[in-house]
């Protein structure tokens, strides 16, 4: 079974994150800062990722750490829950169009992380959510889940449309490269022999 769960406590955040790689997209977010909760249900209801997160952070001084720090909880979950990642297709993209705004998302679950950013928000803020914040949460589950990503924005006038694009687009790359390859099931995806 593809499922882990990730506690993670420190002077700013206690985290727990409970994930199911061969879910149906259900999702129970609850981190304190709505809107990045509302990113986290668009990225399990698009991996089809069966998450629950539990965040209790630092918010009084801003979202920061909450953000971050769920990413790296995020990432571990992804890597334990993919174990030796025998029989993934590895690979994923997607281009994802919502409304006015257009990302690409592409990925290689190689165990080498990496972020390429070139996603350019139009406001500061969304509400009270720093936007600045969503490139923090994409390089902490990068680093910690191992993920080499390539995230551009191609268009956009909305920061919210860019990012919960930006979400969508990265949960549906996420998907088809988890989703298990019926001609090499019982392979790791690299001539390395191993991920």
């Amino acid at each position: 079974m593809r499922k882990a769960t990730i506690s993670r406590k420190t002077a700013e955040t206690d985290i727990t994150v409970e994930i199911d790689l061969d879910g149906i997209g259900s999702y129970d977010n609850r981190t304190g800062v709505g809107f990045f909760d509302h990113m986290l249900d668009q990225l399990a209801r698009h991996a089809l990722i069966d998450m629950r997160v539990r965040c209790d952070g630092d918010t009084h001084i801003d979202d920061h750490h909450t953000v971050e720090d769920v990413g790296i909880a995020l990432g571990q979950a992804l890597t334990e829950a993919m174990g030796d990642k025998r029989g993934i297709v590895r690979y994923g993209s997607c281009h994802l169009a919502m409304d006015d705004a257009l990302v690409r998302a592409a990925l290689d679950l190689s165990g080498r992380p990496y972020l390429a950013w070139d996603v350019a928000m139009t406001a500061p803020q969304i509400k009270d959510f720093d936007t600045e914040l969503v490139r923090e949460f994409f390089q902490a589950i990068s680093t910690h889940g191992g993920i080499t990503l390539h995230m551009d924005g191609l268009r956009g006038v909305n920061s919210h449309h860019i990012a919960e694009a930006a979400f969508k687009a990265f949960a549906r790359a996420l998907r088809d490269a988890l989703e298990t390859d019926p001609r090499k099931a019982d392979a790791i995806p690299s001539t390395k022999g191993s991920l």
